[in-house]
């Protein structure tokens, strides 16, 4: 009972926690500056400037600082639900004809290469010793689809941060260097224009960095690199619930009667991915739709690629930069190796 002429004590409220709005600007000023990028020079994608961008914000002295402070919690949700709305959008872009349009011949290719890619990877990965889950989502980028399918894979394993960001950094870079290498290599491997962007479309990581390569090749080339690209694309579903399932079976392995939370066999944002593909291939939707979202699902993705770069610490990178470089670059000659070869049997 209060004293007489007390006033009564009246319940605080927790303090709020941090505010996601600053990091959120952060991450629109960084689209922007990716956006102004690619205008000036078209040969670097969109997404891999805003990699890049993110990445120097984290290290330039005085924004560091807000990264690090102020900014951390909006940038933060970019990388994760912003990637996965952008992982959602993804889905617009692929329909089933499409991908039946391939040929068998081609389809069961691409499954080989990224089988290959991705197992081969993940267990060379293992070996090495790289900590967390790298292993796991470095294969994953570079088997599927670089940046979105690390988001969507490191969401259902719920991976560190640092891990998610030094696996993307590591995928965009060789992604990047694919675009001024591939194309120098088309003449000594005697591969034809469509030929070429077949190669293109099963071997290099992104959706905007295929699109930079196979363009060097003409019209035709590119037109087969984005469909054979976009059936690696359509394997991010069927590998994520893969994941789920394997961590449901260790989680129950290691608790058995436990009650704790398991991830789900199909989570929410695959599922919308899966839903989309299915809107596309309808072909109810207009073509203006389909721009329209192309340009939202650039712009979510390149958002959380800033934030997912702007996590990347070089100087905790140095620590295993020497292995994880080596892992990337092994990685890269499995999967141009293995799908040149599946492309000259193909063909």
């Amino acid at each position: 009972m209060a004293l007489l002429g007390q006033r009564p004590r009246l319940a605080t409220a927790p303090p709020p926690g941090p505010r996601p709005l600053p990091g959120l600007a952060l991450a629109a000023l960084g689209v922007m500056a990716a956006w102004v990028t690619h205008a000036l020079v078209p040969a670097v994608p969109m997404l891999t400037a805003a990699v890049v961008l993110g990445l120097a914000a984290a290290h330039v002295p005085g924004v560091r600082a807000v990264v690090r402070g102020r900014a951390k919690a909006g940038l933060s949700l970019a990388g994760k639900r912003l990637m996965r709305l952008g992982v959602v959008l993804l889905g617009l872009k692929l329909s089933l004809d499409d991908v039946l349009g391939l040929g068998w011949a081609t389809v069961a290719m691409v499954l080989g290469v990224v089988a290959a890619t991705f197992f081969g990877t993940w267990w060379l990965g293992r070996r090495m010793g790289l900590p967390g889950d790298q292993p796991l989502l470095i294969a994953t980028g570079y088997a599927i689809c670089g940046a979105s399918a690390i988001g969507a894979v490191s969401e259902v394993s719920e991976s560190e941060e640092r891990d998610a960001a030094v696996s993307v950094a590591l995928v965009t870079l060789c992604g990047t260097l694919a675009i001024a290498v591939l194309p120098l290599l088309q003449g000594p491997l005697g591969l034809s224009d469509v030929e070429f962007g077949r190669w293109a479309g099963a071997s290099v990581h992104d959706v905007g960095q295929v699109v930079a390569t196979a363009q060097t090749a003409g019209a035709g080339a590119l037109g087969d690199a984005v469909l054979v690209k976009l059936m690696r694309v359509a394997v991010l579903a069927p590998l994520v619930a893969a994941v789920a399932l394997s961590l449901r079976a260790r989680s129950a392995a290691r608790g058995a009667g436990t009650t704790g939370k398991r991830p789900p066999v199909l989570p929410l944002f695959v599922a919308g991915f899966m839903g989309m593909v299915a809107v596309r291939s309808t072909g109810w939707v207009p073509d203006s739709a389909l721009a329209v979202t192309a340009h939202a699902q650039e712009l979510l993705l390149a958002a959380a690629l800033f934030g997912l770069g702007t996590a990347v610490d070089l100087p905790t990178l140095t620590r295993t930069g020497g292995r994880t470089a080596a892992l990337g670059l092994s990685a890269w000659v499995v999967v141009a190796g293995v799908s040149y070869l599946g492309v000259m049997v193909t063909a």
